[in-house]
This record gives structure tokens, sequence and C-alpha cells, in this order.
């Protein structure tokens, strides 16, 4: 997105997050930065929701999804471009450190 609209869409997409996490079928969110230097100054970000299940996932695309993409295509137009990508954890790992 274009660097002028960086802090209104920051703003913004956090409130987004709030309602999709508000529909109670996602476990959590992650809104990162994609850490790359495009030629035009522009910005890209990552938000990855976690489902609770395949079935809560399928009722929220059922019930919720158009209207809340919508709400952003409606704001925001061709100046913000979204995509879904449905990933399949298969393993996660942590580390436990102790800063003793």
């Amino acid at each position: 997105m274009a660097s002028h609209l960086e802090e209104e869409w920051l703003e913004w997409i956090r409130e987004h997050i709030a309602h999709v996490l508000g529909t109670g079928l996602f476990k959590d969110a992650k809104l990162t930065r994609v850490l790359v230097e495009e030629q035009d100054g522009s910005s890209t970000f990552s938000i990855q929701y976690k489902a609770i299940s395949r079935e809560t996932l399928e009722t929220y695309y059922a019930n919720h999804s158009e209207t809340l993409r919508k709400t952003g295509l409606d704001k925001w137009g061709n100046n913000v471009l979204s995509f879904r990508t449905e990933l399949d954890v298969l393993d996660e790992y942590t580390v436990h450190t102790n800063l003793n």
C-alpha cells in the first residue's frame, strides 16, 4: 500500500481484526509487516488468523466473511491488495528461555 495510507490503514485494520476475532471463531491473530523494501516505498503487511477448527472457519466464511471483506473493499478499493491463503499447521515449536 502507498506509504501515505499506512497510518490510517493500520488504525482501521486493528479494528477490523477485533471484529473478526469478535465472531468467536478464531483463537488469535497476528499482524505483521513484511520485511521487504519495495522500490516505490510502499508497505506490505500480513494478517494471520488461527481458526479454532476447520468447522469454525467454514462458519466464518458462511456467516461473516462477505460482510467484513466488503467493508474493507468499500473503504480502500484498489488502494489495498488483499488475498486469502489457508495454511495447515503441521507442527508448532516453542522455545522457553530462562532469563535469570
